[in-house]
C-alpha cells in the first residue's frame, strides 16, 4: 500500500529502493502501487529489473472472474506498470476452497497470457492471514497444478516458521522459488503486539511460557541484532528455501534499514537453536 502517499512520493521510495540495489519490486493491482511502479521504472533498465504484481480472483461482485475478465486485468496492469510484460504473475490470496476455479479458469487463463509473451512466470499466492499453517498451499503442491507454477508467495517469520516443514520441502525439490511475505509485521516491530501475540501461543499451547521471559520474549535475539526487526529480516534471508524477502515501507529510512538488514549475516546458530527452541511449532499465527 501506499500509506497515504501520492503516486509521485510512492515511485521516489521505489526509485530510492533501485538505487539500493532492489531489484525484485512487488505490487497488486489490490494494493494501488502499480501506476507508482509505472512512474519509477520508466527510464530504468527494464531487464534489470523483477515485476511481480498480482490478480484477484474475484470480481466487484464477489464472483469468480471468467478468463476474459482475468485477461483483461493483466492488461490493465500491464498499462499502470507502464510495461510490456510482467515478470512474476500471481493469482492472488488463493485458497483451498479455490483450486478447482485454478485448475479450471485462472491457471489455462495465465498459461495463455504466458504463451503470448505478457507474462513471464505464473505465480501463486496464499491468504496467509487466514491460512497460517499453509493448507492450500501443501494441497496444491501435491496436484498436477504445481508442474506449472514457477513462484509462491508463503508467509514465514521466526515467530511462525512452519513454512520450513510444510512448504518450503515441495518447493525445493519441485524447483519453485518462494517469495516470503510477512517476514516482519506488528508482532515483530511493535511490542504491545508482540505481547499479545505470545500470550495467544501460551494460551494455545503453542510455546511453553517456562522457558521464556514473558517481558522481553525476543530479547536473546538482540545478542547480535541491534532490533527485533533486523532479526526478523536476518531470520527469513538465511533460511534454505526462502529465495526473495519482502518488505514494504513508505518510510526512506526505513527503506535503508530493512535493504541493510536483508543484506546482514545469519543469525549466531546459538541464537537459531532458541528460537527453533520456542517457536519451531507453531503454526497458528501470522504475526500481524
Amino acid at each position: 500500500m501506499r500509506f497515504g502517499k501520492s503516486d509521485d512520493e510512492a515511485a521516489d521510495l521505489v526509485r530510492l529502493a533501485i538505487d539500493l540495489g532492489i531489484n525484485y519490486i512487488d505490487t497488486a493491482e489490490s494494493y494501488g502501487t502499480e501506476r507508482a511502479v509505472g512512474l519509477a521504472i520508466a527510464g530504468r533498465q527494464r531487464d534489470q529489473l523483477i515485476i511481480s504484481t498480482k490478480a484477484s480472483l474475484k470480481n466487484d461482485a464477489k464472483e469468480f472472474r471468467s478468463e476474459a475478465e482475468l485477461l483483461a486485468a493483466i492488461h490493465r496492469s500491464l498499462a499502470r506498470l507502464r510495461t510490456d510484460r510482467i515478470d512474476v504473475f500471481h493469482l492472488h490470496g488463493v485458497t483451498l476452497d479455490h483450486l478447482d476455479y485454478v485448475r479450471e479458469t485462472a491457471l489455462p487463463t495465465a498459461l495463455k497470457a504466458r504463451a503470448s509473451g505478457k507474462i513471464r512466470h505464473i505465480a501463486i499466492s496464499e491468504a496467509f492471514a487466514r491460512d497460517t499453517s499453509h493448507v492450500m498451499l501443501q494441497q496444491l503442491l501435491v496436484t498436477e497444478m504445481a508442474e506449472y507454477i514457477d513462484v509462491v508467495m508463503v508467509g514465514f517469520n521466526l515467530l511462525n516458521p512452519s513454512a520450513r516443514h510444510s512448504v518450503f520441502p515441495l518447493t525445493q525439490k519441485l524447483g519453485i522459488a518462494t517469495e516470503i511475505m510477512f517476514a516482519v509485521r506488528k508482532a515483530l516491530s511493535q511490542p504491545e503486539s508482540l505481547a499479545r501475540t505470545i500470550t495467544e501461543l501460551i494460551d494455545r499451547c503453542e510455546i511453553n511460557s517456562d522457558t521464556l521471559n514473558i517481558e522481553r520474549p525476543l530479547e536473546f535475539v538482540l545478542k547480535d541484532a541491534e532490533s527485533i526487526t533486523e532479526a526478523g529480516y536476518r531470520f527469513c534471508a538465511h533460511e534454505p528455501g526462502a529465495d526473495v524477502i519482502l518488505f514494504g515501507t513508505s518510510n526512506p529510512d526505513h527503506l535503508r534499514e530493512n535493504a541493510r538488514s536483508l543484506s546482514g549475516p545469519p543469525l549466531p546458530p546459538d541464537v537459531q537453536t532458541r528460537l527453533r527452541q520456542l517457536f519451531g511449532g507453531v503454526s497458528s499465527v501470522s504475526a500481524s
